[in-house]
C-alpha cells in the first residue's frame, strides 16, 4: 500500500487548520466530547470486538477495555482541555535591538504529530484533543489489538469535523498493519515529530528505526523508597495505591525499596496488598520478614530479573537496603527515569532525594499514581516523556508547540 497519500493529506490539513479561531477549536472539542458520550453503545460494541481477541489475563486487557465510566471520563478530559488556554501565539520573549529591529519569539504548533501506540483506545481521543487544541494534525498508528475501537473513535471525531466544515485529515488514522508503522518511521518531510506510547520494546524499536525526530515517552520502572524514618501510616496506603490503582499503567509501582530498619514493619506495610492478591518477589531479607506474615501463595523469592522490571500487573519486587545512599544508588542504576518516590520524615533525606534522583517526576510522601497530565493540571496528556530534550514528564498543550522568531524592521540591511 502507498501511504504517501495519508501523509500528504495530513500535511495539507495542517495548513487548513492553521487559521482556526480558539472559539471554533473549543466548539469542536466540546462537540467531540458530547458525541463520544452519545455514541457510547457503539464504541463499546466495537471495543468488545477487540476484547474478544485478547486473553483477559493479558496485562494489556485493562488498557484496551472501554467502559461507560471510562468514556465519560474521556469526555470530561476533552472538555477540560477545551476550556484550557491555548498556548499557540503566546509571546515568549520580545526585545528591540540597537539597529531598531523588533525581535520576538512566539509559540507555534509542531505541525504534523505522529503517534504510535498499542492497545490503548483512549489515546486516540487524547492525542486528537491535545493536537487539535494546539493547531497540530494527529497521525495515529494504533495497534492491531485496538483496531475496531480506534476506527470507531476516529469515525466519531470525523463526523464532528465534517459538521464544522473542517478537514477530517486533522485526525488521520493509519491502517493497523505493520507496514504502516514502517512508512510512518520513514515519513521524512511529512511528520514533524513522532511520539511512541507503549512498551519499552515499542519505544526502543521506534527510537532505533525512525528517520524523523522522536520524543520518547518511556516505560515506567517505578520505585518507592521507604526511608528509616518513614511513617508506616503513610507508607502502607501509598504503596497500596501506587501498586493497585491501575496496575497496567506506566506510573504504577514496580519495586518497593525498604530500609532495613523497617523490615519488622514489612508485614504491616504490605498487608493491604493481600486484598488485591499482589504477588511479591522479595529479596532474602524481605522474604524472611514476610514469611508467615504474607500469604505464602503470593510470596516468592526474587530473582535478578525481577529488579529493574516494569510488571504492568499485580506483581511487585521488594529490595532491602542498608542506607539512604544505597537506595539512591539502586534507583540510579534501575530507574527508567519516569517516576520515583520517597516516604520519609527526614527533611534532609527528602531534599536530597528530590534533588539527586534523575526522573521526570519525583515525589515525597505521595503516590506515584499522580504522574498524569490531568492530575498535573494539563487537562490530559499525549504521553510522559522520560527524555530531557524539548519535553519532560506529562506532555500537555505547551509541549506540543515549538516557537518561531518574528523579526520586524523598517528597511534595515546588514552591513
Amino acid at each position: 500500500m502507498d501511504y504517501r497519500k495519508y501523509f500528504e493529506n495530513a500535511q495539507q490539513a495542517a495548513r487548513n487548520i492553521a487559521g482556526l479561531s480558539n472559539e471554533v477549536i473549543t466548539a469542536v472539542l466540546l462537540d467531540v466530547a458530547d458525541a463520544a458520550v452519545a455514541q457510547t453503545d457503539r464504541l463499546l460494541q466495537e471495543n468488545q470486538k477487540d476484547l474478544n481477541r485478547m486473553d483477559p489475563a493479558d496485562p494489556k486487557y485493562d488498557r484496551l477495555q472501554l467502559t461507560p465510566d471510562r468514556i465519560a471520563g474521556i469526555a470530561a478530559e476533552i472538555r477540560n482541555v477545551a476550556d484550557l488556554e491555548n498556548p499557540v501565539g503566546e509571546l515568549l520573549d520580545e526585545k528591540t535591538m540597537p539597529n531598531g529591529l523588533s525581535i520576538s519569539r512566539v509559540r507555534v504548533p509542531l505541525g504534523v504529530v505522529g503517534v504510535i501506540y498499542e492497545a490503548r483506545p483512549n489515546v486516540t481521543f487524547d492525542v486528537f484533543t491535545l493536537c487539535f487544541k494546539t493547531g497540530n494534525v494527529a497521525v495515529l498508528k494504533g495497534g492491531s489489538d485496538a483496531e475496531f475501537s480506534n476506527k470507531a473513535i476516529v469515525e466519531v471525531i470525523h463526523s464532528v469535523l465534517q459538521q464544522h466544515g473542517i478537514d477530517v485529515n486533522a485526525a488521520t488514522l493509519l491502517p493497523a498493519e505493520r507496514e504502516a508503522t514502517a512508512a510512518l518511521l520513514d515519513a521524512i518531510g511529512f511528520i514533524d515529530v513522532l511520539i511512541p506510547r507503549g512498551s519499552q520494546g515499542l519505544i526502543n524499536f521506534v527510537r532505533q528505526n525512525s528517520k524523523v525526530p522522536v520524543i520518547e515517552t518511556g516505560a515506567g520502572i517505578v520505585h518507592t523508597y521507604g526511608d528509616d524514618s518513614a511513617d508506616i501510616a503513610k507508607l502502607a496506603p501509598i504503596v497500596f495505591n501506587s501498586k493497585t490503582r491501575r496496575p497496567s499503567v506506566c506510573n504504577t509501582l514496580d519495586c518497593l525499596i525498604i530500609h532495613k530498619a523497617l523490615l519488622p514493619s514489612l508485614p504491616q506495610i504490605t498487608q493491604p496488598l493481600t486484598e488485591k492478591e499482589v504477588i511479591i518477589y522479595a529479596d532474602d531479607r524481605a522474604y524472611a520478614a514476610l514469611d508467615g506474615g504474607y500469604p505464602a501463595a503470593l510470596l516468592e523469592h526474587a530473582e535478578p530479573e525481577h529488579f529493574g522490571t516494569e510488571f504492568l500487573s499485580l506483581k511487585m519486587a521488594i529490595k532491602t537496603v542498608d542506607s539512604f545512599e544505597e537506595a539512591l544508588e539502586y534507583i540510579a542504576i534501575n530507574s527508567s527515569k519516569h517516576s520515583e518516590a520517597i516516604v520519609s520524615e527526614n527533611p534532609l533525606h527528602i531534599a536530597e532525594f528530590l534533588n539527586k534522583v534523575d526522573a521526570a517526576a519525583v515525589y515525597a510522601n505521595v503516590s506515584t499514581a499522580f504522574t498524569d497530565g490531568a492530575q498535573f493540571g494539563l487537562g490530559a496528556e499525549i504521553g510522559i516523556s522520560t527524555q530531557k530534550l524539548h519535553a519532560r514528564g506529562p506532555m500537555g498543550l505547551a509541549e506540543l508547540t515549538s516557537y518561531k522568531w518574528v523579526v520586524l524592521g523598517d528597511g534595515q540591511v546588514r552591513g
